[in-house]
């Protein structure tokens, strides 16, 4: 990884908006982690398990947790000055307290062993809200999960900056804006 690289992560709850800030930042040509939860929902369903978090919850954070990990010692190979993050490794845990799971000891090393630089929160965003196959909560619950998110972060010392509402344009610019000038 280059010695400059800097991680940021983009998190939010549910319809904040999160997946098409992403997307963009992916379209402007920014190198961006993907989103792991869909792909374990839809792993899920293969195997005849129609909402895996519910289901097992531990097993569904578990791969979440690995694969977030992976994602983030696979970024060691980057020459790149940023790298945008779909989520990151203490959504795990935001998620896992917002439903009151118990966790093992273990999942929160990685969090605590492998730093982000910089990490953005989107606030729900009541306009731009709704639910389909794998988004299955509630806007209240969205609300809920965006406290989740804030307090996982900031137990692991990090500084969230709150990204405000806006159109994808306006909010990429101020995300930009935000950064140092190495982006």
């Amino acid at each position: 990884m280059a010695e400059t690289t800097k991680r940021i992560v983009i998190t939010g709850g549910p319809s904040s908006g999160k997946t098409s800030l992403i997307n963009h930042l992916d379209s402007q040509g920014f190198i961006c982690m993907e989103e792991v939860s869909r792909q374990v929902i839809l792993e899920a369903r293969k195997d005849g398990i129609e909402q895996l978090f519910l289901t097992d919850p531990m097993l569904f954070s578990t791969k979440l947790l690995n694969y977030r990990h992976q994602q983030f010692l696979d970024a060691l190979e980057s020459d790149q000055s940023q790298l945008f993050y779909d989520r990151g490794m203490p959504d795990v845990i935001a998620y896992m307290d917002f439903f009151n799971s118990d966790y093992p000891e273990q999942f929160e090393k990685p969090c605590f062993d492998h730093r982000y630089d910089y990490v953005f929160l989107l606030p729900p965003w009541k306009a731009i809200y709704t639910q389909d196959n794998e988004r299955y909560e509630t806007f209240e619950q969205a609300v809920i999960i965006h406290d989740a998110l804030l307090n996982a972060y900031k137990k692991y010392g990090y500084d969230v900056i709150l990204v405000p509402e806006g159109s994808i344009e306006d909010r990429t610019a101020f995300i930009l804006n935000t950064l140092p000038s190495f982006v």
